[in-house]
Order: structure tokens, then C-alpha cells, then sequence
């Protein structure tokens, strides 16, 4: 009176089972073994989605490439604005980078407090 569930297995052939590794079996397969659809994949069918999937890349590329041609096209037009290159000083762990000139606003640097110094007004960096 105990319902046996179905096993379903791949035979390896030309290679041991350990030499197998992820993606080596087309998708349908997989899904069949983990029983997430009911009925083995056809050979048709694996070739229809394999064309599909490598047209889908082909046309990524594409309009990759296509949408870089016009970025390009926009910062030499002057409709865009490059982006940014930061740089950066320090490290965010380090006591100290930087300029080590009073500033009128204090700092936090990791573990480090700088408080802010009195300035007179018209002689300060950042009260302009």
C-alpha cells in the first residue's frame, strides 16, 4: 500500500557523473529531472529555445552597441553630461587626509573628531 514516487535520472555517457557541473544539461532537461514540468523535452523544442536565447543575445548586443554610438553622439553634441570621475582621497579608516588647514565646519573622520574652527568673517573657505 506505499505510493513509490518517480525517480528520474540521466545516464552520463563519455563522462563520469562527478565531471558534470552546472549548465552542462540543457535547461528542459533539468526542468524534467527536478519535475517542474511533466513531459521530456523534444529535441526540436531544446533547438527552438537554444536559436531563441542566442537571437535574444545577438540582439542585446545590438542595441548595446547601438545605444553607446548614440551616448557617444549626445556628450559630443553637448545634450548629455559626462559622467563624473571621482577621486578619491584617503581612506575612510584613516585618522587624517586630506588638507590639514583649520575648517569653520567640523569632521568625522572614521574614529577621529575635528572640531569646527572660528574664522573670521570674509577670510574663510567655505563661508563665501
Amino acid at each position: 500500500g506505499q505510493i513509490i514516487p518517480e525517480r528520474r535520472y540521466v545516464e552520463a555517457i563519455n563522462r563520469q557523473a562527478y565531471q558534470y557541473e552546472m549548465g552542462d544539461f540543457p535547461t528542459e532537461w533539468e526542468a524534467w529531472i527536478r519535475k517542474k514540468r511533466n513531459d521530456p523535452p523534444t529535441i526540436e523544442e531544446i533547438l527552438k529555445n537554444e536559436n531563441y536565447r542566442e537571437e535574444m543575445k545577438q540582439k542585446v548586443k545590438d542595441l548595446s552597441e547601438k545605444d553607446q554610438l548614440l551616448q557617444a553622439k549626445e556628450y559630443k553634441e553637448g545634450l548629455v553630461a559626462e559622467p563624473v570621475h571621482t577621486h578619491v582621497k584617503g581612506h575612510a579608516s584613516a585618522p587624517y587626509y586630506g588638507k590639514k588647514e583649520p575648517l569653520q565646519d567640523p569632521t568625522s573622520t572614521a574614529s577621529a573628531f575635528q572640531p569646527g574652527s572660528w574664522m573670521p568673517p570674509g577670510s574663510g573657505s567655505s563661508s563665501s
